[in-house]
């Protein structure tokens, strides 16, 4: 009998060996092993990505926390083989009889690999140092805000990461230099605003820079690091950011004060070589449809014209003078002294309490429209003071998937009149529950599902759910203020604004002050927002067309739904359907829709 098991047991050990070497050097027997191992190289790619997400450190794997990630040509080149290599190896996989999640699992990777590889031709058309996400804002958010420090170790890695930096920087300037050949030269008014931030971060003696008093407030809850330790562990911070962090950024001070004199203020990627296919691509891969930019310019003014009467209709029953003109109304509101915050710090402090009190409200009455909540934690914050000025009004960033690190909803701060209080609880709809942090936070949860289902991006998805959470929570009656429906509908107006400006300034050559311009003249909004919204289509082409398109995408499948099942039909259900698949492309999720449709339509 003994040896009867010791023979099943070595057998036993030769298949798992044979898999896993199969698994790892060649094409994997099971496409659920293929999956993973897609995962897992992207992963193992991106240091940065791999601290984010938390998923090896459980396992004792945490030498990817002391790297930072390749951006060199090189490394850009052999992702992109990568991608032709692992695209072709998915598509020799049978594919008969695949159902279900099996079916969505090939779709969305066989997708999200196609529209990526598709980039290629098109790989330096963008702007890699820019005043929102660009490399020297990035970086110290990332040490920041995702370095995690729970002993000298940590700290040790978070030092040797400053010391790279040097050489992440170098090879950024690289691109930068090629991109100058083609003619790819961000216009002055970016290079100018990131100049002025870059200038302004070196300007900091190292002990007020946020590398240094981030670290130095984690120290304080690390293990077994006494005063003596820490202030080793800050002495070297300091160096690091003299001798590695400073000149890197010189590095790129130096070259764009040389590239400003070579630069315009055309604001299009219409000036780019080949710019209208660029375009083209852009709006493909934001709004996972084939909408034309025509046919977005004209859906965009459309949807503005019928929101702006809705707001109008308000408007007038509040009796408030001036309803007729929409725009400046708004903007005469947001200045009104009981729609404003003081400009002080406790008034920011209490923006930020109100909106978690927004978010603590909904999040406790929500059954009637969900069955399932994010277990992951939220948290609200202050944009970081460094970046603040050129950010936007707000934004959300995912939790790490061990739950070690919660959801935030940061909160630009920088102009207190940009937050009149009543667009707050469509903001906190939108980034926090049950928009980004509700969906984000249920997609990372997942279970039973290939690793990369629980992190892919598709954004007129991710935003055209935010944008729809918050007609949601209109609809559950969380808004029964008149004012904060305007709120609602000046922002569902501004996205319906952003399809208008998108496509005005790269298809039709609108200026950045046209764009500023009508933006204002359409919402109200601030003229700080407006500002940095403009800037920011300038430098994501396409990506604000996808909010508008994926909630009106949402909304039909949803009124489809409701017409196919009539008494049958329950709002949990179809938000299960919308939000367990997690992220998908648009006619992706519609045939999911019609799936559930079909299933409900022959239950008892």
């Amino acid at each position: 009998m003994k040896k009867i098991i010791l023979r099943s047991l070595a057998v036993l050990l030769l298949v798992v060996a044979v898999l896993a070497v199969n698994t790892i050097w060649f094409k994997p027997f099971f496409i659920r092993a293929f999956y993973e191992k897609v995962f897992v190289k992207f992963a193992f790619d991106s240091p940065e990505m791999l601290s984010q997400l938390r998923l090896v450190e459980g396992i004792g794997m945490q030498g990817h926390n002391r790297k930072l990630n390749d951006v060199s040509e090189a490394e850009d080149s052999r992702q992109y083989q990568f991608l032709r290599e692992t695209q072709a190896t998915l598509h020799s996989y049978d594919t008969t009889g695949m159902r279900g999640q099996d079916r969505l699992n090939y779709q969305v990777l066989d997708w999200y690999m196609a529209n990526a590889a598709a980039g290629e031709a098109f790989r330096h058309h963008n702007y890699p140092v820019n005043q929102l996400f660009g490399v020297q804002n990035e970086f110290p958010n990332f040490m920041a805000n995702v370095h995690q420090v729970h002993n000298r170790r940590d700290a040790d890695y978070y030092n040797e990461r400053l010391a790279a930096v040097r050489i992440k920087f170098e090879q950024v300037l690289e691109g930068l230099k090629i991109r100058e050949q083609q003619g790819i030269v961000p216009p002055t008014f970016i290079i100018d605003k990131v100049l002025a931030g870059m200038s302004a971060f070196v300007a900091q003696q190292p002990e007020q820079s946020i590398l240094y008093t981030s670290l130095a407030e984690k120290l304080k809850k690390a293990k077994d690091l006494d005063p003596a330790a820490q202030a080793e562990v800050l002495a070297e911070t300091k160096r690091q950011i003299q001798r590695n962090v400073y000149p890197a950024y010189n590095q790129l001070i130096t070259y764009f004060t040389a590239l400003r004199p070579r630069s315009t203020n055309d604001a299009g990627v219409w000036k780019f070589p080949n710019g209208k296919a660029y375009y083209a691509h852009c709006l493909r891969s934001y709004t996972t449809t084939n909408l034309s930019a025509a046919e977005i310019h004209a859906l965009g003014l459309r949807e503005v014209a019928r929101i702006t009467a809705e707001m109008r209709t308000i408007l007038q029953a509040e009796r408030v003078a001036g309803a007729d003109s929409v725009g400046p109304t708004m903007a005469r509101l947001g200045e009104e002294t009981r729609f404003m915050y003081p400009d002080t710090d406790s008034g920011r402090t209490q923006i930020l309490g109100d909106y978690q009190r927004i978010l603590t409200e909904v999040g406790r009455d929500l059954s009637s429209a969900f069955r399932i909540q994010p277990k992951a934690q939220l948290e609200v914050r202050r944009v970081p003071v460094f970046k603040e000025k050129t950010s936007a009004g707000a934004y959300y960033e995912r939790g790490a998937l061990d739950g070690s690190r919660p959801g935030v909803f940061y909160a630009s701060l920088y102009d207190v009149k940009a937050t009149p209080k009543f667009g707050m609880r469509t903001l906190a709809y939108h980034e926090g529950i049950p928009g980004h942090h509700f969906q984000i936070g249920i997609q990372q949860e997942l279970k039973g599902l290939p690793t990369f289902r629980s992190v892919v991006p598709f954004t007129a998805y991710t935003e055209g759910w935010a944008l729809y959470a918050e007609r949601v929570a209109s609809e559950l009656g969380f808004e029964k203020d008149p004012y904060d429906n305007l709120g609602r509908l000046r922002a569902e107006l501004f996205r319906a604004a952003r399809l208008v400006v998108d496509t005005g300034i790269h298809d039709q050559r609108w200026t950045r002050e046209q764009a500023i311009n009508y933006l204002r003249r359409t919402t109200g909004m601030a003229q700080s927002d407006v500002e940095a919204e403009v800037e920011r289509y300038v430098i994501m082409p396409g990506q604000a067309c996808a909010y508008k398109v994926g909630m009106l995408k949402i909304l039909a499948l949803r009124e489809q739904a409701q017409q196919a099942l009539g008494t049958k039909f329950d709002l949990r259900d179809f938000h299960d359907v919308v939000l367990k698949n997690g992220a998908l492309p648009l006619d992706v999720l519609e045939q999911v829709v019609n799936d559930y449709i079909a299933a409900k339509k022959t239950a008892a």
